[in-house]
Order: structure tokens, then C-alpha cells, then sequence
């Protein structure tokens, strides 16, 4: 069992398998930054402050003196619908999806071969002479 195990561990399928793991989560805290110190704050800066996350709905009874925040009511055990939460956590998907898309975009554009297409010889001479003959002979005679 142990040498199917180091088997398995060893394949290359296992290993590269592993290693886009290792650097999805890598580049996943890279674009995670992208968008959350970059570009939000841009789009916050033009559209407002985009955070959501204090929007919500008591659905229990509220102590006395207690704050309505929601991390307060949380924390005494209201329950609450916290929308906003949701709202913000989907506006950072479609922003982080966005970017991903336009980095893949930007990635396969650079692997695309930029030599242009190998230009055919022209027919040697003799070649196009026999063409000629092949045409004229296709002809009916007048």
C-alpha cells in the first residue's frame, strides 16, 4: 500500500496538480489585493462608498441598551438577515471575475504567436507552364 501511495504521490498529474494549487492560492491573494486596496477604492472614490455590509434586518428582539450595529447585535445574539454582507461580497466577485478575465485575456495574448503566417513560394516556372497546358487542353476546341 505504501509503494501504490508513493506511486500516486509522485505522478506528474498529482504533482502539477499541486502545484497550480500552490499558486492559485498565491495568485488569488494577488488579485484579491488587486481589488480590495486598488480598484474598490477607486470605484469607491468615484461611486461612493460601496460597502454594504451594515446593511441588515433584525428578525429577533433587540436587548435594551444594546447598539444597532451589526456586529453588536451579533454579538448579543440577535438573530439578523445581513443582506448588505451578501451585497458587498458579490460586488467583489463580479469586480474580482472582471480583472481575472481581463488578466487571462491580457496572458493569452502574449502566448499567441505573433510571427505572421509563412507566406507560400510562388510556383516554379515549369509548374505554371504545365498548368497553362492543363488548362488549355480542358478546354473544348472552337
Amino acid at each position: 500500500m505504501l509503494a501504490e501511495f508513493k506511486e500516486f504521490a509522485v505522478k506528474g498529474n498529482v504533482v502539477d496538480l499541486a502545484v497550480g494549487v500552490i499558486i492559485g492560492a498565491a495568485f488569488g491573494k494577488i488579485v484579491e489585493s488587486l481589488v480590495g486596496d486598488i480598484i474598490m477604492p477607486l470605484v469607491g472614490a468615484v461611486f461612493g462608498k460601496l460597502d454594504f455590509s451594515n446593511l441588515f434586518v433584525v428578525l429577533g428582539r433587540v436587548p435594551p441598551g444594546n447598539a444597532m450595529t451589526l456586529d453588536a447585535l451579533k454579538k448579543a445574539g440577535v438573530p439578523v438577515l445581513a443582506y448588505g454582507n451578501f451585497i458587498t461580497v458579490a460586488v467583489n466577485f463580479a469586480l474580482l471575475a472582471f480583472i481575472i478575465f481581463l488578466m487571462v485575456q491580457q496572458i493569452n495574448r502574449l502566448r499567441r504567436d505573433p510571427a505572421p503566417a509563412a507566406v507560400a513560394p510562388a510556383p516554379a516556372e515549369d509548374v505554371v507552364l504545365l498548368r497553362e497546358i492543363r488548362d488549355s487542353l480542358r478546354r473544348p476546341a472552337p
